[in-house]
């Protein structure tokens, strides 16, 4: 009896957790060993991580069971933490074991971009994980509760610095001004202790981002109290506050690093050719001169030919590439069908400003307030409906459009 080829996924995000999804309804376990490995049980929502790391949404929201969205009848699912890839061996090691494959699916996500800042990684908080957002809002409520409780005011624990203005520095900035003044009810104290201040190194916030919305949503969270300091580069982060390229010292207990993403590590130290951590694919999502190995997600770059620039790593890019990597894995098991090129289809950014606030661009038509808002969360809800259709969006979805 002919053996089964085997699929090996690696990293549940948006990515891989579709690419499993996509695989199981186009029947391919039956054609092939399908395995997805993770370090949790649970896939979780990386577009909605700001909303629990400042307390506007509970972090039980954003993550699902894999086992509640994957059928593992289909799909074998390991808990494991992927250490390296052995791409001659045709192997993947795991902290605890290691799985052989024929094709392998790389959708390991990303890690913080600290671009070598000075102690960044030792006093900085992420917004990267259930665990990491978990512990800021933990910590920010912590830096509440203690400042009336001390006979001595501390400033620094009521100023929070959010380091980049970028998309995920901007929504967390939009949700944290929306939080504090309950925080203020709730500890007892006078909203104008508390201060947030947005750090962006580039001339503008939201890079990329149309200037209308831009200004749209800065005067908004301007009027909500937030501070911004643009074209100001971070020379250090210390266990009190930032030091700035000019100068200034603002003193913090609270440094949230949100300046962008590079590539899990374990690309390069596996082998593969990266820049920031992310492999420069075929068309077809195949690492160059692998022609068993597909890189999606965040560990994979695609060029945008009309500015010659790279995409940014988004949600909507991995889930398109997870339906082109399902499509062309199909081809390559059953030989029906042909290999697929990868063509981003990008239907629209909105970026959440908290509460019923947000801004975006959808096709070429601005949209702005409560209005993008309603389209931030009917994005929310197709994804959960693609990936479990209308029971997981009545259990996990954002139902309150209006």
């Amino acid at each position: 009896m002919k053996k089964k080829p085997r699929i090996v996924i690696l990293g549940a995000g948006y990515a891989g957790i579709m690419t499993a999804s996509r695989l199981t309804k186009a029947g391919m376990h039956h054609e092939a060993d399908i395995t997805l490995v993770n370090k949790h049980n649970y896939h979780y929502q990386t577009t909605w991580l700001h909303e629990p790391a400042a307390g506007t949404l509970h972090h039980d929201k954003t993550r699902m069971k894999i086992e509640n969205v994957i059928d593992t009848n289909k799909v074998n699912f390991v808990k494991g933490a992927v250490k390296t890839i052995d791409r001659e061996g045709k192997k993947v090691l795991l902290e605890n074991g290691e799985l052989e494959y024929d094709y392998l699916v790389v959708g390991l996500g990303s890690v913080p971009e600290t671009f070598g800042i000075p102690g960044v990684q030792e006093h900085a908080f992420a917004i990267r994980s259930v665990n990491s957002v978990r512990l800021i809002r933990e910590h920010i409520e912590y830096k509440f509760a203690s400042y009336n409780n001390e006979d001595e005011k501390h400033d620094e624990y009521l100023t929070f610095v959010v380091a980049g203005a970028g998309f995920t520095g901007i929504e967390f900035v939009g949700e944290l001004s929306e939080r504090v003044p309950e925080l203020c009810e709730e500890y007892d104290i006078d909203r104008d202790k508390v201060r947030i201040v947005s750090v962006e190194a580039a001339p503008t916030a939201l890079p990329g981002f149309d200037e209308e919305l831009v200004e749209y949503a800065m005067n908004l969270l301007e009027s909500r109290g937030v501070e911004f300091k643009i074209n100001t580069p971070i020379k250090e982060v210390t266990e009190n506050g930032v030091l700035l390229d000019d100068g200034e010292e603002i003193k913090s207990h609270t440094v949230v690093w949100t300046t962008g993403v590079r590539g899990n590590p374990i690309i390069e130290n596996s082998g593969f050719e990266a820049m920031r951590g992310r492999v420069k694919v075929e068309k077809d999502l195949r690492a160059p001169d692998h022609d068993d190995v597909f890189i999606i997600g965040d560990c994979s770059l695609i060029i945008n030919e009309e500015i010659n620039r790279p995409y940014p790593p988004t949600a909507q890019i991995a889930i398109q590439q997870a339906y082109t990597c399902a499509g062309n894995l199909k081809h390559l098991v059953t030989g029906k069908g042909e290999m697929e090129a990868f063509e981003p289809d990008i239907k629209g950014t909105v970026a959440s400003l908290g509460g019923k606030e947000a801004i975006g661009l959808v096709g070429s038509k601005k949209v702005y307030g409560g209005s993008a808002s309603a389209v931030k969360k009917m994005i929310d809800n197709r994804y959960l409906f693609m990936l479990g259709g209308m029971p997981l969006v009545l259990k996990k979805g954002k139902l309150n459009i209006f």
